[in-house]
């Protein structure tokens, strides 16, 4: 039975529920031995921003029943981007390579065992297959996506064009490790070392669940940031198709490191606890212009973590202490 986790459980419990969730830690950068600190707790001190990573754990956790649209509301899209940066190279680096000595140990890939020899060449292809795709990713998905972070309106190309040049890849890829371990399963020679060769499997279906959660991750939730992102962008582009004068300019020059009071709003119901979502309820705005707004806040005051913003709130008389959930 699946669990809705939130930022008051203890991380401990999460990964004693569910051991794919070692996974998921490691990939956002955090180690073990955080003891019986809550998840916001760990987050905090690992500089994590807490809603992604719930969002990637419950997400992981029952998948077939996430609500995609609400997820992406509550995600930092950088945050997002380096989670999925590391489970790419988690996969090319780590696992795959694990698995291909395993299987070379298991099998006879002698000369005379033409079996063992074409199931080690089916491996590799599968495992470049991974890696090619994850490259694509890596080198044109991932700065396409930096861009619009950095508010860059792309001109050349759309994130649905952009995508649609390998969309069939991931199923590609789940057909071909479905193969490959029906070429095990059904025609290994009995020479093979046989409990060795159990234990290859089972990381093959380990890894086969792996990939496809993290594929469907990215063609969900990852997508649906990324065109939300990619119409603010080009909606704010379009705003401003239209220079300001030189008096306009400096004055925006001058201001552009100092919250607005719309930001300082916005700010203060972040420290106070509140979600992207009440946020947005609260000030009768959109979840996409709360993000915005978290953004802009961050960039000027060079501050990322909800702890920092909290001391600089304080500091700025925004809030009072005793308004603030230590």
């Amino acid at each position: 039975m699946s669990v809705h986790y939130k930022g008051t459980d203890h991380m401990s419990d999460l990964i004693s529920d569910d051991y794919r969730m070692l996974q998921v830690i490691t990939r956002f950068g955090i180690k073990l031995g955080f003891g019986d600190q809550s998840i916001d707790e760990v987050c905090e001190a690992c500089n994590v921003d807490t809603a992604t990573f719930l969002v990637v754990v419950n997400y992981t956790s029952d998948p077939a029943h996430a609500h995609i649209k609400e997820m992406a509301e509550e995600v930092n899209l950088a945050d997002m981007m380096r989670y999925l940066a590391l489970s790419h190279q988690y996969f090319v680096e780590f696992r795959l390579p694990s698995i291909r000595r395993k299987l070379i140990e298991a099998i006879n890939c002698s000369e005379s065992n033409q079996i063992g020899l074409l199931t080690l060449k089916f491996y590799d292809e599968y495992a470049q297959e991974v890696a090619k795709h994850m490259e694509y990713e890596n080198t044109h998905v991932h700065p396409f996506v930096q861009s619009l972070l950095s508010g860059i309106k792309p001109n050349d190309m759309t994130f649905e064009q952009l995508i649609s040049e390998h969309s069939d890849n991931h199923n590609s890829i789940e057909k071909s490790i479905a193969e490959l371990k029906n070429i095990i399963i059904k025609y290994s020679p009995n020479d093979n070392n046989a409990q060795l060769l159990n234990d290859v499997l089972m990381d093959i279906h380990v890894t086969e669940e792996d990939l496809l959660n993290h594929c469907r991750m990215e063609d969900s939730i990852f997508a649906e940031c990324v065109r939300n992102l990619e119409r603010e962008v080009r909606m704010r582009s379009t705003t401003n198709d239209t220079a300001p004068s030189p008096n306009e300019q400096t004055t925006d020059n001058q201001d552009r490191d100092e919250l607005s009071e719309r930001e300082k709003e916005v700010l203060v119901h972040l420290v106070k606890g509140m979600s992207n979502k009440e946020v947005a309820n609260s000030m009768f705005i959109s979840v996409h212009t709360v993000m915005t707004h978290r953004r802009n806040i961050s960039r000027k005051l060079s501050i990322h973590s909800v702890s920092g913003l909290t001391i600089y709130a304080i500091v700025n008389g925004l809030v009072k202490i005793e308004d603030i959930k230590i």
